[in-house]
């Protein structure tokens, strides 16, 4: 039985990796802010009597520390740690009142992946010794990470670093039997995007996101973007020339700023 923990669980992405996780049979550790939510989606999962429940915010990395400890003393261990809480919001550098939603983008996006992450890898570190396999760190970026886009400062900047630490962590981790793993989605149909006014070129169900995203981390793949398609524009992306990408991506529509129309 996998033993998978999970944060961003109550929606979005982090449900439908929920829902997939408990489909394959494995032991969940859900993480998220609403108590009520996450027990809705409990009751809605097989086998709800092997899951463990945390409501907290990420950003409380005490409580993701404690979290982790008790994961690990109820199952004797995890398999698949999977950084998936995430937050998007609009900014513009040049009003002051942003730089407070610049500081919660990047502790939700970044720091929180950071702090999932720590306090699970000293036991995959010795379940690897003792010969235990298929274990995964697993990090969520996103396709506005690999250049940044207008109006989108925080969220192109969190996923670049996001995408930057967990390579980062993939070369630290090599030789210890941990796989760390960088899923990079394109549009997917969540609430985060649901509230987007402008056109999601290959937009993709969460579910389909997630059975994609599950294959990928079984096989230990250290990078993969979902849906392809947006992979092929990813890297289409990286060969524009910056004055060429600068001329057409200035005119890109912007995500909304917190509190405007």
């Amino acid at each position: 039985m996998k033993r998978v923990f999970i944060t961003g669980a109550s929606s979005g992405i982090g449900a439908a990796l929920a829902q997939y996780y408990a489909q394959q049979g494995a032991a969940l550790g859900l993480v998220a802010r609403r108590q009520p939510v996450l027990e809705q989606l409990l009751a809605s999962l097989p086998h709800p009597e092997r899951h463990r429940l945390y409501a907290l915010d990420v950003n409380d990395h005490a409580g993701l520390s404690a979290a982790a400890a008790d994961f690990i003393a109820a199952g004797n261990g995890v398999d698949v740690v999977i950084a998936s809480a995430g937050i998007s919001q609009g900014t513009l550098t040049e009003h002051a009142e942003d730089q407070e939603v610049f500081g919660q983008v990047f502790a939700t996006n970044v720091l929180a992946t950071v702090a999932t992450f720590t306090p699970f890898i000293a036991s995959m570190k010795r379940q690897a010794r003792e010969g235990q396999r298929d274990l995964r760190l697993v990090g969520v970026g996103s396709v506005a990470g690999i250049r940044g886009l207008p109006g989108a400062g925080a969220y192109s900047g969190s996923k670049a670093a996001v995408i930057s630490y967990c390579e980062s962590l993939r070369v630290e981790l090599r030789a210890s039997g941990i796989k760390v793993v960088t899923i990079v989605p394109g549009y997917i149909d969540t609430p985060m995007t649901q509230v987007n006014d402008y056109p999601m070129p290959f937009l993709m169900p969460a579910e389909r996101f997630a059975a994609k995203t599950g294959a990928a981390v079984a096989r230990g793949s250290s990078y993969q973007v979902i849906p392809w398609q947006m992979g092929v524009v990813a890297k289409l992306l990286r060969l524009l020339p910056n004055w060429l990408y600068d001329l057409v991506f200035s005119k890109a529509p912007h995500k909304a700023r917190k509190g405007s129309d």
